[in-house]
Parts: structure tokens; C-alpha cells; sequence
């Protein structure tokens, strides 16, 4: 009866932990495994939205990957967002957050107005920025043809859409600041004491003792950084059809990427194939993509956090 009664104890205790499990393994099914297996399935079909969808084999991978002249300029632009503002982004915040630590007197009012901003809808903030950096009649090129320096085309000019969409992101850079602010204030004092008390300057302290305090935030904030770029869609949408004089109404088509496909984003052409061509199968091969470089980068970055800063080495 012994093994019976110990068999029974482990059935019920399994049978409990499933239950406790069921709601996550649930909505992990319905949500993650079953879509994402449905998108596998797609790839490899002929499917329009509207007749059955019919196998078709590698036909969606090579034509994307070969055939369709948007998806290596939205690669570039995906990776070159990853790379570029995701960096500045994260060195921007922890800058900011450093300068504000530091302010004895009046912290909370520069806090509130670095923060301000990230509260901004993204449509409303890229429809600011748009105007602000307007080639013709923006402040910035105001100032800056009145200080005698260059004025760019910003989002009207291909080799400048990029820079003004990370200038953008910096703009709303808040919700870094106020994280990196917190990592901060946790980081021991006694520990930058006897740093000090053993002649260590400003930077040896930085490097040694705040980077190694705040290193599992700074991991935090560039994968959450890769996935959001990965995810990057509204804000270059809304300024190339801005900058392109489109205004959206019913039914009106727009071709994402203004100027000369500089602002096309993997997630645009995922929107573009799928729901303005009718063409899911393609449009599930790029959602794959995007999803494994999704993985990609952030095993890579789990797999190097020590390489990811350098700090105490």
C-alpha cells in the first residue's frame, strides 16, 4: 500500500501544480504557440485573407529574400535602429540619470521635465518633431542657419530620417532616466567612500564601482531597447507620410519608407505585405524573421552580459 499511497501523494501534487500552471499554460498556448506555429504553417502557403491558404513550399522564402525589393533596405534600416538608438538611448539615460543624482537643488523639477516627454503620445511627439525639424520653416533650421551651420533635410532627406528618429527616441528617453536614477541610488556609498579613501578618481569609481552595481539594468535596458526597436513601427510611419505631405483618409494607400525607403522598418513590411497586398505568406515569412533576430539578439546579449559593459575588467 506503501508505493500506492506515495504514488497517489505525487499524482495529487502534480495535478496541483498544473492547476496552479493552467492559467499561464493557457494563455502561453493561445497566445504564443498557437500563432506562432500558425505563422510557420502560413510561410510555406499561398494565402490571401480570403480563398483557403495553399502549400506552396519555399516559394514566400525565396521571393522575399530574393525577389522583394523592400526587405533588405527595411533589414538595414531594423538593424541600424538596433545598433544605433538603442545605444544612445541607453547611454543618454545613464547620462542623465548620473547628471540628476548629482543636482542637490531642484532634482525633482529636472526630473518631472526629463520625464515629461515619454508621457507623450508617439503619434502627437512624431508630429512635433516632424514640424520642428521642418527643412523650410522649422526652429531648428532657423537656429541653425542663424548660427551659420549646415541646415539637414531631416525627415525629407534619406541620409537624415534615421539620426532624426534617434533624436526623437532621446527626446523621450524618461523612462530610462527615472530607472537608471533608481539603479543608481541603490549602488553602496561606503563602497565609493573607500574608493575615494584609496585616491580613485571620478572615472575609476564609475568604471569599477557604479557599471558593476548597475550592470543587470544596463542588460535590462538594451534588451528591452532591441525588442522595442524590433517593434519600432508608428513614429517612422507617421514621419514619412507626414514628411511625404500624405494626409491618411479612408482607404488611401501609402507606400511606407519616405524618404527613398530610409524610415522602412521590418514591422511596416509586415503590415504592408500582409494588409495592403494581401499577401500573409510573405508577410509571415518577415514576421519570422523579425522574430528570430528578436531571439538572436537578446541571447546574445544574456549570453555576453559581462562584454556588454566592460566594467571591473
Amino acid at each position: 500500500m506503501a508505493p500506492n499511497t506515495a504514488r497517489a501523494k505525487r499524482r495529487r501534487a502534480a495535478l496541483r501544480t498544473a492547476a496552479f500552471l493552467s492559467p499561464w499554460l493557457i494563455g502561453f498556448a493561445v497566445f504564443f504557440a498557437y500563432p506562432l506555429l500558425s505563422t510557420v504553417y502560413f510561410s510555406f502557403t499561398r494565402y490571401d485573407g480570403f480563398r483557403p491558404p495553399v502549400l506552396n513550399g519555399l516559394a514566400n522564402w525565396s521571393y522575399v529574400f530574393t525577389d522583394y525589393p523592400l526587405f533588405w533596405p527595411a533589414m538595414r534600416n531594423t538593424l541600424w535602429l538596433v545598433v544605433v538608438m538603442v545605444s544612445c538611448r541607453v547611454v543618454f539615460g545613464l547620462g542623465i540619470g548620473l547628471l540628476i543624482t548629482k543636482i542637490k537643488t531642484g532634482a525633482g523639477i529636472f526630473r518631472t521635465l526629463f520625464y515629461l516627454p515619454y508621457l507623450a503620445p508617439p503619434v502627437a511627439a512624431t508630429l512635433a518633431f516632424v514640424f520642428l525639424l521642418n527643412p523650410g520653416t522649422g526652429p531648428a533650421n532657423t537656429l541653425l542657419d542663424g548660427m551659420g551651420l549646415p541646415t539637414p533635410g531631416w525627415f525629407t532627406d534619406a541620409a537624415w530620417s534615421k539620426p532624426a528618429l534617434t533624436a526623437l527616441a532621446l527626446w523621450g528617453v524618461g523612462d530610462l532616466m527615472v530607472i537608471f536614477m533608481a539603479a543608481l541610488l541603490d549602488v553602496p556609498k561606503e563602497q565609493y567612500e573607500a574608493a575615494e579613501l584609496d585616491g580613485a578618481g571620478a572615472r575609476a569609481r564609475f568604471r569599477h564601482i557604479t557599471l558593476p552595481n548597475i550592470s543587470p539594468i544596463v542588460l535590462f535596458a538594451v534588451v528591452t531597447g532591441v525588442i522595442q526597436a524590433m517593434q519600432y513601427y508608428t513614429q517612422p510611419l507617421v514621419a514619412g507620410k507626414v514628411a511625404a505631405g500624405v494626409i491618411g483618409g479612408s482607404g488611401q494607400q501609402f507606400e511606407p519608407g519616405y524618404p527613398d525607403k530610409s524610415t522602412l522598418t521590418l514591422p511596416q513590411l509586415v503590415y504592408n505585405v500582409g494588409f495592403q497586398r494581401s499577401d500573409y505568406g510573405a508577410a509571415c515569412v518577415v514576421a519570422l524573421v523579425l522574430f528570430a533576430l528578436s531571439m538572436a539578439f537578446t541571447a546574445l546579449l544574456m549570453r555576453r552580459r559581462g562584454g556588454l559593459i566592460g566594467a571591473g575588467d
